[in-house]
């Protein structure tokens, strides 16, 4: 088994098409095909269900790409340490990050991690920060900006960078924008806004009203920040966002609400692979980070109090 027909695997896997994958790894697709039976042979296992129009992995592919992402991840961090030890520091720092954390400003980061280190290749994923999780665990990205409430996960390293709580944001119309303070149970009757499953946020929001034994829909589902927002300032429903999210200009004419009888936090971390599978790549950004901890006061709660001062035009 080499290398190489580990990568052609990942990229059919990944691609369900053995012409876009050959077309990626610029290579002929009678190659590539080769390549792959000849991997099958030597496991003795099909790896693929093939049809006309994709491909899709059988149960023992499932298992082999696991493996092979560690693995094609591993050789590349042993040609790196060779690299960093001769003072190149080349390779490759696939990196991932949820929207709007926050905390970090990723561009400012990268920014100045190719000024340092010129030779390395960025790659950027922006995802939910459940499959970047995922990303991190499978080898798939060197390190992960996400939001989680866990404190350990298996297999993966978090560096704690902050705290804040959630909110509850809604138009100044809402039967809720004249409160001070809400709990999860009032909230019941609410038609919510939120962002997609594995998003951070919207993880935090479910696991607090589980935890008060509340089940809630959400009738309107978003991707993105803005177009969350956007939904709001139309009265199109209400959303639990971290805190920071209020200081958008968006925001500004939205009402702020306290949520209370929780403990739901968003906390901002990177996730990393445990210390002996960490790529020197991602050694070096962790050795880039800086992140002091926020003052204690830097959420002093009244109604519609942000860490900032309010915006002049936000209604209470």
């Amino acid at each position: 088994m080499e290398i190489r027909q580990l990568e052609h695997f990942i990229a059919v896997a990944e691609e369900g098409h053995f012409t876009r994958a050959a077309e990626r790894l610029m290579i002929s697709q009678s190659g590539l095909s080769a390549s792959i039976r000849s991997l099958e042979r030597e496991l003795g296992a099909s790896l693929f269900h093939r049809n006309t129009r994709h491909v899709s992995l059988t149960d023992a592919g499932k298992a082999l790409l696991v493996e092979s992402h560690r693995t094609v991840a591993s050789v590349a961090a042993a040609r790196e340490a060779v690299a960093s030890v001769q003072g190149l520091f080349r390779g490759t720092l696939a990196i991932g990050a949820e929207q709007c954390l926050g905390a970090v400003d990723v561009a400012a980061l990268l920014a100045e991690f190719r000024a340092s280190y010129p030779g390395i290749e960025i790659v950027l994923n922006q995802a939910g920060s459940s499959r970047l999780l995922d990303g991190v665990r499978s080898a798939q990205l060197d390190l992960a900006f996400v939001a989680t409430e866990s404190r350990a996960i298996d297999g993966i390293d978090l560096i704690h960078i902050m705290d804040e709580p959630m909110v509850v944001v809604c138009h100044p119309d809402s039967p809720w924008a004249e409160l001070a303070k809400v709990e999860p149970v009032e909230l019941l009757e609410a038609t919510f806004v939120d962002f997609g499953p594995d998003w951070g946020a919207r993880t935090v929001t479910d696991r607090m009203f589980s935890a008060a034994g509340l089940d809630r829909r959400v009738m309107l589902e978003v991707n993105d920040v803005h177009s969350l927002l956007d939904v709001v300032n139309h009265g199109l429903g209400l959303a639990v966002v971290p805190a920071h999210i209020t200081r958008k200009q968006k925001a500004s004419t939205l009402s702020v609400v306290e949520l209370a009888g929780t403990d739901a936090t968003w906390s901002v971390c990177v996730a990393l692979p445990p210390e002996n599978r960490r790529s020197q790549a991602a050694r070096k950004m962790i050795d880039q980070l800086d992140f002091p901890e926020p003052p204690e006061d830097s959420y002093p709660w009244s109604p519609g109090h942000m860490r900032a001062a309010p915006h002049p035009e936000r209604r209470r």
